[in-house]
């Protein structure tokens, strides 16, 4: 019996060096996370690293804040690719397709038949981004690619589907390069649908469209109508009413 209760001490005290060992380190580690920021509304989270040897990606700031992002990746055939968006001067349309989805396939029908399809005048080029090639087969994804002199790029990136928020496949987006902005965006049925969502993103967006000389989307006819009024950069009813003195 005496035995037993030696045993049971030793235990007790063994167990009670080991809790006041674990709650010394948990009182460590709280006033290590607290010195950090932690639990002080700073916020503790991953820092982003660049890759060694990679320059990082352009990302011009418009006018009305849009961030534009290069888009970096591989082809289907294993090639490195970097299509660059901003501060090119030229409009391009980024299409984010599947290889596995449904409606996805009529629009690679349609971007792989013989000369494209038809753009709507004003925009300058057509890139594709599926997502990478851990997402995607690449072998899928090189029968359904455009014909390589086709003008049409495919870029294999998930990185730009993260950066561009894409919530929906197929999701396509507008990208107007001279002022570095994103011109329209949203999902399409097919390709009769994009193409009025472009129509109507190239007039309403402000763009320069051939075969509008002077005429910027929406701004543009408005600038056209007071400059046919007479009334020009400097013109008193441009300063708005003034104010009655106190």
């Amino acid at each position: 019996m005496l035995a037993l209760v030696l045993i049971q001490t030793v235990v007790i005290v063994i167990l009670t060096v080991l809790v006041a060992g674990l709650l010394r380190s948990h009182a460590e580690i709280l006033r290590a996370l607290h010195q950090l920021g932690a639990g002080s509304g700073a916020g503790v989270g991953p820092v982003p690293v660049a890759a060694p040897g990679r320059a990082p990606v352009r990302e011009p700031a418009g006018p009305n804040g849009d961030v534009i992002f290069d888009v970096s990746g591989s082809d289907p055939w294993g090639g490195q690719l970097h299509v660059g968006v901003g501060g090119t001067g030229r409009t391009t349309l980024l299409a984010f397709l599947s290889g596995g989805c449904t409606t996805c396939a009529s629009f690679w029908d349609e971007f792989g038949r013989v000369g494209g399809p038809a753009l709507p005048a004003g925009i300058d080029r057509l890139v594709i981004v599926t997502r990478s090639l851990d997402r995607e087969s690449p072998g899928e994804i090189a029968a359904r690619a455009p014909r390589p002199d086709s003008g049409i790029t495919v870029v294999m990136s998930t990185e730009a589907w993260g950066r561009y928020k894409v919530p929906v496949t197929p999701y396509f987006i507008l990208i107007d390069g001279a002022s570095d902005r994103i011109a329209g965006e949203g999902a399409a049925q097919g390709w009769p649908q994009l193409e009025s969502l472009l129509q109507r993103a190239l007039v309403d967006g402000d763009m320069d469209v051939p075969g509008a000389p002077g005429a910027r989307g929406q701004r543009g006819r408005a600038d056209a109508a007071l400059h046919a009024a007479g009334i020009l950069p400097g013109h008193p009813s441009l300063a708005g009413r003034p104010t009655d003195p106190a």
